[in-house]
């Protein structure tokens, strides 16, 4: 049973703002995390603050240098669907199609996607972890077969989003309205590993909110989207990877690559980038690219397989085709 809470539906984002900034106070976007994670009693809340009326965080629009601005509110299904988003940034269409399911895909948002929660069991479940303020990660010595093997620790959990590392591969930004006023943030500096702080997932602070995600201009970037996860149906991933690749002829001349559901964040492997960049996508370097990615992976124990499932899939993503135009 949820215990009671105040529930205030703000006219304006300046109003949002302010409500959200007191202490006990939750924000409601789509709601598919935030009713789970208080199903759970992950956390206590005093206050819902719903910006589901607030139309100027909806849609998606061209901006004036050729790239696009996506609406937090923008449900995960008019993302997948949009035209715009399959013609020049098919990476981040391919992530959101494969986020949860139909349903949670059409009251899912992009704002709360790349906010949402962690799956970590200890921390859903009646443990008194790091992350809730306690004294261990009991993933540590449990049940870690979905733990990180990348960035963990002193937690090792991994993020759960898909189309985080997707926007990270785009270079994309999200823009932030507070009580301070606006700024815009990379998604690539969004999340925070365990080791800054453990107790939380990004760099919001009270009050703030994700107003929209802005991606620059992808013209010629050949990009893709591979998940791997147990239940193809519906599921979080066991390891994913975004790309976004140029080339010069049939070199690649730069890149971008992200891991998914390696690490506590959206994990960029430099690593991989450095492996591709100035030579051709054959065999030797897809291999020489896989093995690179996972070099300095560090697995609990029961994640070990982790290892060459990523380096299996780098390899096939590498030589497979990807989309442009």
């Amino acid at each position: 049973m949820l215990s009671n809470f105040s529930y205030i539906r703000p006219k304006t984002l300046k109003e949002a703002s302010k409500q959200l900034a007191s202490e006990g106070a939750r924000l409601y976007a789509g709601g598919t995390d935030l009713l789970g994670c208080l199903r759970d009693h992950v956390f206590e809340i005093d206050k819902m603050v719903s910006i589901s009326g607030l139309k100027e965080l909806k849609g998606i629009k061209k901006t004036a240098d050729g790239g696009i601005r996506i609406g937090a509110l923008t449900t995960i299904s008019e993302v997948s669907e949009n035209p715009v988003v399959n013609s020049h940034y098919w990476a981040l269409a391919q992530a959101a199609r494969e986020v949860a399911s139909p349903q949670l895909r059409a009251q899912g948002t992009i704002g709360g996607n790349i906010c949402q929660k962690p799956r970590c069991w200890y921390y859903r479940g009646d443990f008194h972890c790091l992350r809730k303020g306690g004294e261990k990660c009991f993933a540590v010595a449990g049940e870690n077969q979905y733990h990180s093997i990348l960035g963990g620790g002193p937690c090792f959990i991994v993020h759960p989003s898909d189309t985080a590392s997707a926007l990270v591969a785009f270079e994309a930004s999200v823009r932030i309205a507070g009580p301070k006023g606006a700024r815009t943030v990379a998604v690539e500096k969004f999340h925070v590993l365990p080791k800054i702080d453990v107790l939380r997932e990004t760099v919001l602070e009270p009050g703030e909110i994700v107003t929209e995600i802005l991606l620059p201009p992808a013209q010629g970037v050949k990009s893709s989207y591979r998940k791997i996860r147990t239940r193809a149906s519906w599921d979080f991933a066991l390891a994913g990877l975004a790309l976004a690749i140029k080339f010069n002829g049939d070199v690649v001349a730069d890149a971008r690559a992200v891991l998914s559901a390696a690490a506590p964040i959206p994990w960029r492997s430099r690593e991989l980038e450095n492996s591709i960049i100035g030579h051709r996508l054959d065999e030797s370097t897809a291999a020489r690219a896989a093995e690179a990615a996972i070099l300095n992976a560090r697995p609990l124990g029961q994640s070990d397989y982790k290892i060459p499932l990523f380096r299996g899939m780098i390899e096939e993503e590498l030589l497979a085709d990807q989309k442009s135009y």
